[in-house]
């Protein structure tokens, strides 16, 4: 074991989580970070990994592995919340996203460890540090300019109503949230390629998010973009192991894209592959699925929901979900229309814009923006206020 006794001062935490990194890294076992901080809990953190899932292959070469996924553990030393936290990236990421920032403030993942969690942190089947095999998929990537389009650089692009409220993301200068701006670019480097079919992602993670929660016991799920299918999927395959799911700008709307196009979409409601409902369907066609004559207010999208016999999604019953969006981020369009589908569909569900509770200018990368820390308390306050 590696540890790092040392306590950290804010103004040299960045360089000094980054050697910690470094060693964890070439050590192959877990290490130990201290940090104090206003608000935070001054005590060890241990961090570690394991691997769940995965299957061998016979090929050519000999057996390989696949399916795998990589899990990061962060654990206080004393851990006094009842249910860890797993959180899931968005498609093109990994879990980086959750273990810092681009610019080396503190992550959620030591945010809720240092409150008492035990978080397990994960890259997705086939992608980042749990490895893709070729067959499994084809791989796309994004483009500095799409990031900067849809992520960081909103304002100057405008592409939606709510884009020129975009306020939160980190550097300085003309170039901010663009190539050539150092945050910018520590981002986009830390970005992966990606199975672009998102029915293959969602097969891969039922498999392996049930074999993690089979290991590790009930669970809070935390899913951003991309993953908000996971969460969904995940509660299917292990409801009575779901404790409640936290969806960060979740995978959306049902039935079809809108503002980057108007593509059917997750035939399923809200996601790609099958999920269990009551009544019963065998085919996603068995949903009748209506719009609605208007949409709920001014720059918003309306909502496809079921019509006729309406069919309740039988691994959300009875655990504590929130959804939440930005005030600048495209999902602003049509995210109130998941948390419409799945409260019509039986979820006991909460839909929050983050404006409501005083966070204002975030686009859609929540964790990373310059007031992560804030929006990592707003959940913390949601998940110690509805999870029992």
């Amino acid at each position: 074991m590696f540890k790092f006794n040392k306590k950290i001062s804010p103004s040299y935490g960045g360089w000094f989580r980054w050697m910690g990194v470094v060693a964890f890294i070439l050590l192959g076992g877990c290490q130990v970070l201290e940090r104090g901080g206003p608000a935070a809990l001054n005590e060890a953190i241990q961090q570690g990994y394991f691997f769940v899932g995965g299957r061998y292959i016979a090929t050519a070469a000999g057996p390989l592995m696949e399916r795998q996924m990589y899990v990061e553990t962060w654990r206080p030393t004393h851990v006094t919340q009842p249910y860890p936290i797993v959180m899931i990236h968005g498609a093109a990421q990994t879990g980086t996203n959750f273990t810092g920032t681009p610019d080396g403030r503190m992550g959620w993942a030591e945010y809720f460890a240092r409150r008492g969690y035990a978080v397990y942190v994960v890259d997705q089947p086939a992608r980042g540090r749990s490895a893709y095999q070729e067959g499994m998929g084809k791989q796309i990537r994004f483009s500095a300019k799409q990031l900067a389009e849809r992520f960081t650089a909103t304002a100057k692009y405008n592409l939606w109503p709510q884009a020129q409220l975009h306020t939160q993301w980190p550097g300085e200068g003309p170039h901010r949230g663009e190539a050539g701006d150092e945050v910018f670019d520590q981002f986009y480097a830390s970005q992966v390629p990606y199975i672009g079919a998102n029915n293959v992602s969602e097969l891969l993670i039922r498999e392996a998010g049930a074999a993690l929660l089979d290991k590790i016991g009930a669970a809070i799920i935390l899913t951003h973009s991309q993953s908000g299918a996971f969460g969904w999927i995940i509660a299917d395959a292990r409801p009575h192991l779901v404790k409640a799911i936290v969806a960060a700008e979740p995978t959306g709307p049902p039935f079809e894209n809108t503002v980057f196009g108007t593509t059917p979409a997750r035939p399923w409601g809200i996601t790609e592959t099958p999920m269990a409902y009551v009544p019963a369907i065998t085919d996603p066609k068995q949903l009748q699925v209506i719009t609605e004559p208007k949409a709920d207010g001014l720059d918003l999208a309306p909502c496809k929901l079921q019509g006729g016999v309406v069919h309740q999604l039988l691994g959300l019953q009875k655990k504590p979900i929130l959804i939440f969006t930005s005030e600048a981020s495209y999902h602003a369009v049509y995210d109130h229309c998941t948390a419409k589908y799945i409260h019509q569909a039986g979820g006991d569900v909460q839909f929050v814009r983050l404006p409501e509770v005083g966070i204002r200018g975030n686009g859609h990368m929540v964790m990373i923006e310059k007031n992560n820390l804030e929006i990592a308390a707003f959940v913390q306050r949601w998940v110690e206020k509805n999870v029992k």
